[in-house]
């Protein structure tokens, strides 16, 4: 599918900040609230403690189908995705389905039968596609993770934490494609070669329902989850004014997410703001060396979340006496300082050379200070060139020795 760019550094960081209003209390066990470009933490409640997420699973579900297939792709559905326990929407085996139409019916209605077939289309089997979806949620930083299946029915090994949560949601909402059919309100798929009915969908998740109570203005995606042994699970995202949050809820045995959820995304909303430190390209720094001017340059723009009317700003941890190589090119990588805002880490800034910059050879201050001396070559190339000149010199005067003697 189509991918949103982002060009802001990613690494997860509670932060420091005092917001101006207090955080609203929520009854889930496992809570984060997070800013999904900079992964800076706003809120949390027992954030990486993993409980079993039910349905939420199927955000990792679509992520892989959405990085993995393509939305026209054909799915010749197989003989055990039709008899999957929960919520399904009746597929038949040997159906053909586009993987189109099978998101939508993940996404809108949580249908634990699509989930499985596009798994089995993804990677063979559902207990391959989970070996793919652990690797996937380690690749993004996930902690406390252990999927068994695609769908989030009930295993006593199957679990993961908000943070977690709040990881693979914020990867996903990188997706137009997902933000487009997770805020559909419905859906109709067509007739296949075998149902001759077309299936209509409606949209579970409250919070992208104009007509609902709860409906969320900026909410473009979600997931929502219960099991009986699970309890209730929930995990959403909104854009407003070019900053988007995500809200993860695992293990709520009130079953209030959609209020709570949408409680704190007011919060997160009405009390911070996300700002531009550098852009790409902008000169951090500057180095000295050898009476040479190096301009340090950001490597990517980064941004920060800071509390709304703050004048704060990050600092950078520059040691420039951690430069060892002296010989880089425009563009090469130099540093990677830490950037600190209140004295806590909020990620780090690769900084690269904005010229060429050789240093100085040692020998270009001596008589052999020509063209070829002045390169870092120039020694070993020396030595070996004298070490030829000594063999060659060697057989001549063995050669001259041997003809006396005749």
């Amino acid at each position: 599918g189509i991918t949103i760019s982002t060009f802001i550094i990613f690494s997860t960081f509670t932060v420091n900040l005092k917001a101006a209003s207090p955080a609203p209390a929520v009854s889930a066990d496992s809570a984060v609230l997070m800013d999904a470009a900079t992964g800076q933490i706003l809120y949390s409640k027992n954030p990486d403690v993993p409980y079993p997420p039910a349905s939420t699973t199927k955000t990792m579900t679509m992520l892989l189908t959405l990085e993995h297939t393509k939305l026209d792709d054909t799915v010749i559905v197989g003989k055990k995705p039709p008899l999957a326990d929960g919520s399904k929407i009746y597929i038949f085996e040997g159906e053909h389905i586009k993987v189109k139409d099978l998101l939508y019916a993940v996404s809108l209605v949580s249908a634990n039968d699509c989930a499985q077939a596009l798994a089995e289309h993804i990677s063979g089997s559902t207990q391959d596609f989970a070996i793919l979806m652990n690797k996937r949620a380690k690749e993004l930083g996930c902690t406390e993770t252990n999927f068994i299946n695609p769908t989030g029915l009930y295993d006593a090994n199957h679990k993961t934490s908000a943070h977690d949560l709040a990881l693979i949601l914020s990867e996903l909402s990188k997706h137009l494609d997902f933000t487009k059919i997770a805020s559909t309100c419905s859906y109709t798929i067509a007739a296949t070669n075998k149902s001759n009915k077309p299936r209509p969908l409606w949209n579970e998740n409250k919070l992208v329902q104009k007509g609902s109570k709860l409906y969320y203005p900026g909410c473009d995606g979600g997931k929502t989850g219960y099991t009986i042994q699970s309890l209730h699970s929930y995990t959403a995202t909104a854009n407003r004014n070019g900053m988007r949050l995500v809200v993860a809820l695992v293990h709520d045995k009130n079953g209030t997410c959609n209020e709570d959820a949408a409680a704190l995304l007011n919060y997160g909303f009405n009390n911070f703001e996300l700002k531009k430190l550098y852009s790409k390209g902008d000169v951090v720094d500057t180095l000295n060396l050898n009476n040479i001017k190096i301009p340090l340059e950001a490597s990517k723009d980064f941004s920060y979340m800071q509390i709304k009317g703050s004048n704060v700003k990050p600092k950078l941890a520059i040691n420039k006496s951690n430069i060892s190589n002296k010989y880089f090119k425009a563009g090469d990588l130099v540093l990677t300082p830490t950037v600190t805002l209140n004295n806590t880490k909020i990620g780090t800034l690769k900084l690269y050379s904005g010229v060429d910059f050789e240093e100085k050879n040692i020998l270009e201050s001596t008589p052999f200070s020509g063209g070829f001396m002045q390169n870092r070559y120039a020694i070993p190339a020396t030595l070996i060139f004298l070490m030829i000149m000594t063999v060659i010199l060697k057989k001549k005067r063995y050669r001259k020795i041997h003809k006396r003697r005749r």
